[in-house]
């Protein structure tokens, strides 16, 4: 009886995780169209990354790098934004990396707290960028165009300020909402079991 609760139990946290992978894979692709709305920094704000680190840290690392290479191919072939090549295929590595480690660190931190969110999202982020510069710079060679010193820094900094700000203001302010709403059930120190949330790690 017991086997077959466990493998009930964990069938109905799968499926809870595809539903919610699927929430929000729907939310990276309409969320661009209203970020958009907002003049001289719509694009700086990174609308895809928020649902691909959330989709992370709630339903674990592979759902959020399967949402986070999914993303942005889909979108570009639904409507053409961002351009396939060589945008939506940098952006795809970018946002698995991103949906893989943020979902990985923060469900193998001992203590889940905002500390441990800060960490698992900033390393997420730089790790990110690192892969999206060298898928630039792999993509970019060869099409026989160089890509820059200057265009990375703008493109993985100066320009995704706003994003930045927006994703280490909402993000923990989100999961900490869902914690105390017992949505998402944070894993206090000394306890050792896998799951970060109520539909579990994969």
């Amino acid at each position: 009886m017991k086997s077959a609760s466990s493998t009930l139990s964990k069938r109905r946290k799968s499926l809870l995780n595809l539903t919610l992978s699927a929430l929000f894979l729907a939310i990276g692709i309409v969320l661009p169209f209203f970020t958009g709305q907002i003049q001289q920094i719509g694009k700086m704000l990174l609308p895809m990354h928020i649902p691909v680190l959330l989709c992370g840290l709630i339903c674990g690392w592979s759902y959020g790098a399967a949402v986070g290479a999914v993303l942005p191919i889909l979108r570009s072939l639904l409507f053409g934004m961002p351009a396939l090549y060589p945008n939506a295929v940098a952006m795809t590595v970018e946002l698995m990396t991103y949906g893989l480690v943020v979902g990985f660190l923060f469900s193998h931190s001992r203590w889940q707290c905002v500390l441990s969110l800060y960490r698992s999202l900033i390393a997420a982020m730089l790790a990110g960028r690192v892969v999206w510069g060298i898928t630039e710079i792999v993509l970019l060679g060869l099409g026989g165009t160089s890509f820059t010193w200057k265009a990375f820094i703008a493109g993985a900094l100066l320009d995704a300020i706003p994003g930045i700000i927006l994703q280490l203001a909402l993000i923990p302010a989100v999961m900490v909402a869902l914690n105390r709403a017992g949505l998402v059930k944070f894993r206090k120190e000394g306890k050792r079991e896998k799951a970060t949330a109520v539909s579990g790690s994969p």
